[in-house]
């Protein structure tokens, strides 16, 4: 066995970014951008008003301006104007040639026709104009490499030009549950069975993480079954996750298949609870993850250990640090020589630990909102410790 600070040593030596592919803007949220961005044009492309109002070359001996024309956004025609003379302009369009300043409608007093007059002394040269290039200028880098793509991080691509962007490639994933007395949820249970819950959660959590693509799979406790399912899962996917199967009992083959798979294991078993019969291993490029059956043990190892694995292959940094460090709100006890990771719940500034901290018991799941690492070699943890605390 292990230490969990060696087990995520291991993986961080051996967990690198993974592919580079190119997505659709409108596919991209979510994804980690891959290369630096830079503006293909300026933007604004063109000078316009930031009001409706009128447009004149502003000086503060006119006040008064004869209206000539009328330029609305989306007008691609040039419009001139000279001194004393001024064009009805609307938000968005392009400044007549000649043009300085915008006039807001509501400080414009009309006279006649096509007369305005002003009066107020709160325009300045210059007011109510977006000058060309004063988003981004041509050439000018406006995204770097590493940033996660946000609603506004889309807007602004879209704002110059840019409907495709080279993203770290989420991988495909294969995620297999085994166990002869499962059953799926609306089937009926017999005596003996339970509801398949480990695949449901498993799915959840590697779509909060980012991952599209899963491929769910069931495995009986058959050896030969179960060679067939991880030899076909790991031809097909570049990340296999198994649920079950994994411990030393006559009927767990999970480890003893994937040697035959060709997977070297990179570690087996961690100094931790929940989740000490945990397998980490490779095939090539490909990861290998075996998780306990009990899903509290299922939930914790993937937090800790396969999501950051995840994290990294799809482009993010700093992905082995906890999220925060809280007070403990009271003390507890628990075995010295392993590490444990409790459901808790984060209020005011510190963390309660839970009750139904079983590896079976997901109740506590209804109001956990993190899990708490409990140092290995205290047996005592007292009221106020500062702990690492990740969230869920």
């Amino acid at each position: 066995m292990i230490s969990v600070k060696e087990a995520k040593d291991i993986l961080s030596r051996n967990c690198e970014k993974g592919r580079i592919s190119e997505f659709k803007l409108e596919q991209s949220l979510g994804k980690i951008l891959a290369e630096d961005i830079h503006s293909p044009m300026d933007v604004p492309s063109f000078d316009n008003s930031a009001m409706d109002g009128y447009a004149m070359q502003f000086h503060e001996k006119y006040r008064h301006w004869k209206v000539s024309g009328l330029v609305q956004a989306g007008d691609t025609e040039s419009i001139e104007v000279g001194p004393g003379e001024a064009v009805r302009i609307f938000t968005g369009a392009k400044m007549p040639k000649g043009a300085d300043t915008v006039i807001q409608q509501e400080l414009i007093d009309k006279q006649g026709n096509n007369s305005i007059y002003y009066n107020s002394g709160k325009i300045t040269t210059g007011s109510n104009v977006r000058l060309k290039g004063s988003q981004c200028k041509k050439g000018e880098k406006i995204l770097q490499k590493g940033a996660r793509i946000t609603p506004g991080i889309i807007g602004l691509l879209a704002s110059v030009g840019v409907s495709k962007v080279a993203i770290f490639t989420p991988p495909l994933v294969g995620c297999v549950v085994t166990g002869n007395e499962l059953k799926e949820v609306g089937e009926q249970l017999m005596d003996g069975e339970i509801y398949n819950s480990n695949g449901p959660m498993l799915e959840a959590l590697l779509k909060k993480t980012g991952v599209g693509e899963i491929t769910a799979l069931r495995a009986q406790d058959d050896k030969n079954e179960l060679q067939q399912t991880i030899n076909k899962a790991l031809a097909e996917n570049d990340v296999l996750l198994l649920s079950g199967g994994i411990s030393v009992g006559d009927y767990d083959f999970v480890k003893e298949c994937l040697e035959s798979a060709g997977v070297k294991e990179l570690f087996y078993k961690i100094k931790q609870r929940p989740g000490k019969p945990f397998y980490a291993g490779k095939k090539e490029e490909k990861w290998v993850f075996a998780l306990p059956g009990n899903p509290a043990s299922v939930l914790s190892c993937f937090n800790q250990y396969v999501q950051p694995c995840l994290k990294t292959i799809m482009g993010e940094e700093q992905v082995w640090q906890p999220d925060l460090e809280l007070t403990l709100s009271e003390e507890t006890r628990k075995k010295p020589g392993f590490t444990f990771f409790m459901k808790g719940k984060k209020e005011d500034g510190k963390v309660t630990l839970l009750t139904g901290q079983q590896s079976f018991n997901l109740q506590a799941f209804s109001t956990a909102d993190c899990l708490v690492e409990l140092d290995e070699e205290m047996a005592v943890v007292p009221k106020g410790t500062m702990v690492k605390v990740y969230n869920l």
